[in-house]
């Protein structure tokens, strides 16, 4: 399940992770550590919602 960030609109995709951030591919979005942040407006993890289908 894709998450989006509600502040900028970021997709976060579990299959592509977010490697400039140290997130490998593969990664669900609940294992990512609670301390990691939107790549582009830097908000919190509490923040992203799931992506309505």
């Amino acid at each position: 399940m894709r998450f989006v960030c509600v502040v900028c609109g970021y997709v976060y995709d579990p299959a592509e992770g977010d490697p400039d951030s140290g997130i490998v591919p593969g990664t669900a979005f609940e294992d990512i550590p609670d301390d990691w942040t939107c790549p582009l407006c830097g908000v919190g993890k509490d923040q992203f919602e799931p992506e309505e289908e």
